[in-house]
């Protein structure tokens, strides 16, 4: 273990109080949207002004603070645009600039009113490009095969899409059950194997995991549990006797001086951890939170703890909670005192062992300067240019930057924008994919910004715009909006990753 300190690493919220249209001033456009309920892990203050439009400026005693706190390394990022998260940046954006430009990124509260879900399904309007016409025809034909994919696994309630007709409703929902058994003795196959085939289990998964299936899926597509059967008890008997012994060495360090900062934003951020949902209140739940997020920054001294990735936390933890509670229970409302403490210490083990072999990963967006996701940010302007001109143009015209809502996007890996049951639909692909949290996330994220286009056209003016893109209004997101988006996702994969010429910046 390094005895390296990891203060100054992290930092805390200072609330603002909430704008009114008796204390909002109109030269102040940061002001507009910045609020202090159920403020979200990360948030920063602005420092400069370049990000706002002119005569605009925020406040000059602010100090900005971010994820790891370091200034940008512009000379160590590439300038290759052949690769997603390899894209070019600025050699003069300096540690100032970086800062002003993600100023915004996370001051956005959970919405409680949610609007309805409009679906947005169109490009460009404007006079496609090659790309564009390239990508609209891969784009039909993988949609055609993605549909048939994606009718496979969606929970539908096929009477709102099918005649009324009682034999035709009946017939529908015969077939959609026998698609289903049949997925789900593919997956009984795949996982009692004695050997698993990853390919096949990868391929399987794509398309969502079922709920009774989905813990071990996840050990294995995370690289936390051997393919091999003869080795997976020994395996998980072995790393959570692991885990037990790194509890016992580093947790007592919460009380050193030297991490005591660490620690204490640690604290501070779990409370904001999906706010909404009970499960995660429960002091219980939080203290196995506080243990896994130290015993990872303890053991990742390059990094420390950087806020975010406490989000990251959630997903693995409910997975691996749904092994111990009926099928039919709501793991986001139960009550964690059931569990055996047995029971919880094997779930706070396997979250930590799963959590850190993805961050793993990604760990550059997590290191000095956070690289990867600058580099990520910058490839996601430049895919949006080329695939619809349109929105980006609009975009820069009302002075935004990728920044400042792309920055969340990567850090928390879409967690804030999504409910978590579409996360960890999400997540399923996500593993399935090779690199999936590197590399698949970044098309994620520019079909999800493609999803928006239309509202975001309509809106005329630098707030109402960071609004919507902080606030996207996606509470009643289903399965089937997530398997819509991966779809999306996956055509601009198809058309971008092997053709890196795409990614040069049009002239």
């Amino acid at each position: 273990m390094s005895g390296r300190s990891t203060t100054g690493r992290v930092h805390t919220r200072y609330a603002q109080p909430l704008p009114t249209i008796e204390n909002y001033n109109p030269n102040r456009k940061a002001g507009f949207w910045k609020r202090n309920v159920m403020r979200v892990p990360g948030g920063v203050k602005p420092i400069g002004s370049s990000h706002y439009p002119q005569g605009q400026s925020a406040s000059s005693s602010a100090k900005a603070a971010y994820g790891a706190q370091h200034p940008p390394l512009a000379s160590s990022v590439s300038s290759d645009p052949s690769s997603p998260g390899n894209s070019a940046i600025r050699p003069e954006l300096s540690f100032e600039e970086f800062n002003d430009k993600i100023a915004d990124a996370w001051d956005a509260s959970d919405k409680d009113d949610i609007l309805d879900v409009i679906k947005s399904d169109s490009f460009s309007e404007g006079a496609p490009n090659q790309s564009q016409r390239n990508l609209k025809n891969s784009r039909d034909l993988l949609m055609k095969h993605a549909s048939k994919r994606i009718d496979s696994t969606l929970h539908i309630n096929q009477e709102q899409h099918i005649n009324s007709d009682t034999a035709t409703v009946k017939e529908t929902q015969l077939e959609f059950a026998g698609r289903e058994s049949s997925r789900k003795e593919r997956f009984i196959r795949c996982l009692s194997a004695p050997n698993v085939e990853f390919e096949i289990l990868r391929e399987l998964s794509w398309n969502g995991i079922p709920k009774s299936f989905r813990p071990k899926a996840w050990r294995l597509l995370s690289g936390y549990l051997p393919v091999n059967a003869e080795r997976q008890e020994l395996t998980l008997e072995r790393k959570r006797d692991e885990y037990r012994s790194y509890v016992a060495k580093y947790y007592p360090l919460r009380n050193d001086p030297s991490f005591q900062e660490t620690f204490r934003q640690i604290q501070i951020d779990i409370p904001r951890t999906n706010p909404l949902i009970p499960l995660f209140q429960q002091p219980l739940v939080q203290e196995v939170f506080e243990r896994v997020l130290f015993i990872w920054a303890m053991r990742h001294p390059a990094s420390g703890y950087v806020q975010g990735i406490n989000d990251l936390v959630t997903p693995f933890f409910v997975v691996f909670l749904t092994e111990y509670i009926y099928e039919e229970a709501d793991a986001e409302t139960y009550d964690i005192v059931n569990l055996s403490s047995s029971q919880l210490e094997v779930i706070e083990a396997d979250s930590y062992w799963c959590l850190a072999n993805i961050l793993d990963g990604i760990q550059d967006n997590y290191t000095f300067a956070q690289p990867g996701i600058q580099k990520k940010v910058q490839t996601l302007k430049t895919l949006v240019s080329r695939v619809n001109g349109k929105l980006h143009s609009h975009l820069e015209k009302h002075n935004i930057e990728y920044l400042q809502f792309a920055f969340r996007w990567m850090n928390n890996v879409l967690m804030r924008e999504l409910p978590l049951r579409c996360i960890i639909r999400l997540w399923d692909t996500y593993q399935a994919e090779p690199n999936g949290f590197a590399d698949f996330h970044l098309y994620v994220c520019a079909a999800f910004l493609n999803h928006w286009s239309r509202e975001l056209l309509e809106k005329h003016d630098f707030q109402n715009l960071m609004i919507l893109l902080q606030n996207t209004p996606t509470n009643s997101w289903t399965e089937r909006e997530i398997a819509v988006l991966l779809a999306e996702a996956f055509s601009l994969k198809y058309v971008f990753a092997d053709a890196p010429s795409h990614f040069d910046k049009m002239k």
